[in-house]
């Protein structure tokens, strides 16, 4: 049974009356959440495609007034043409959508999602290199290095596999072609039947003397840097898109495959990220529990006054709203949880003995009473 279709209104969370700066916020939002190049969630790329179509008609004003009129039928029959060919992406992204590497960009969209019609050449496969970064980094964002292995054409041989004075000869296998096609009929029907030619692997060329330096591969792997920008609030697990820094298509005349930078957050001393939130563990003596007590604690980027309530009970969750991470692609920022632990003394000095043993006896005074 197919899913029905999502009213536009309810897919971008807007109310019918919303005007065109809320849609544009709440695409911008959604978008940046849901798209394939970072989200690996499953339906992630499904519920990016409804999210953009249904901002393509909301963001028109004759698109949306026909919606409005008749619903899905007043803007049936809409090619992907007519529907993104107005909209200007970068404008609605600020650039942040390329620097960060997303496809927010026609070619992009168009050919992944919408099925633009138009021809491309075979692509090298991609690359996926995993960055650790420090904490701080997800709050002030920035740049960082990377280094990847890739391949790149062989200086010796430029490219072609053979020994440098020699050269690759057509295969006499299959005269160049790369492949077999063996035919036959059936009744009234001819078939072909096609295989890879096992002299050449499908290459076209044999190379009687290889490459030294390559070994007739034509490639030579290679460690290149590159520096990467980080997004503020970056979520974990986020995935840059480098476009064609991959591995070289092998294809002639294609093209390199892209790049996928992995954001991976580091470990931190003191906090655990949680999200945009932070958590951390603060242990007081038991008589700050009883008493109460304030502190000062040192977040990422500044310091703050912390109260610590009298009473308070060993596993106390404390909330310092705003003091955690910012929310990406968004203004706000998460909050600090400080989960409260009370040390409870192994050892005691006689006098803190004689302290204690005066208080049990107290305790077992009002117990009786």
């Amino acid at each position: 049974m197919a899913n029905a279709q999502r009213d536009y209104y309810e897919v971008l969370g807007v109310p019918r009356d919303a005007d065109e700066k809320a849609i544009k916020k709440a695409f911008r939002e959604l978008a940046l959440r849901y798209h394939p190049d970072r989200n690996k969630d499953p339906g992630a790329e499904e519920r990016f495609k409804e999210i953009a179509e249904a901002y393509a008609v909301l963001s028109d004003p004759k698109k949306r007034a026909q919606y409005d009129a008749r619903g899905f039928p007043g803007v049936a029959g809409f090619s992907a043409e007519d529907l993104f060919g107005g909209i200007d992406f970068g404008e609605i992204f600020g650039g942040r959508g390329f620097d960060f590497g997303f496809d927010f960009g026609e070619g992009g969209l168009f050919e992944r999602f919408f099925g633009r019609r138009r021809a491309r050449r075979p692509q090298g496969e991609n690359i996926e290199i995993d960055l650790v970064v420090p904490l701080e980094r997800v709050l002030i964002g920035g740049k960082e290095t990377v280094s990847f292995a890739s391949l790149t054409e062989c200086a010796s041989c430029h490219g072609s596999g053979a020994k440098p004075g020699t050269s690759p000869r057509t295969c006499d296998s299959c005269r160049g072609t790369g492949r077999y096609a063996k035919s036959h009929r059936e009744g009234g029907v001819i078939f072909q039947e096609i295989t890879t030619c096992r002299v050449c692997a499908g290459r076209g060329k044999v190379i009687d003397t290889p490459c030294v330096e390559c070994k007739g591969l034509g490639e030579v792997e290679k460690t290149e840097t590159l520096t990467v920008k980080i997004p503020i609030g970056f979520e974990e697990g986020m995935a840059l898109r480098i476009q064609g820094r991959g591995y070289p298509s092998k294809d002639p005349g294609g093209t390199k495959g892209d790049l996928y930078v992995v954001l991976r957050t580091a470990l931190h001393p003191r906090f655990e990220r949680r999200g945009e939130n932070l958590s951390r563990t603060e242990t007081i003596e038991v008589a700050d529990a009883v008493l109460g007590k304030k502190l000062e604690l040192k977040t990422l980027d500044d310091i703050v006054k912390v109260t610590i309530p009298p009473g308070t009970q060993p596993g106390t969750l404390l909330r310092l709203r705003g003091k955690g991470l910012p929310e990406f692609g968004g203004k706000g920022r998460g909050d600090l949880y400080l989960s409260i632990q009370v040390h409870i003394p192994e050892k005691l000095s006689p006098e803190e003995q004689r302290l204690y043993r005066s208080l049990q006896s107290i305790e077992r005074k009002i117990e009786r009473s």
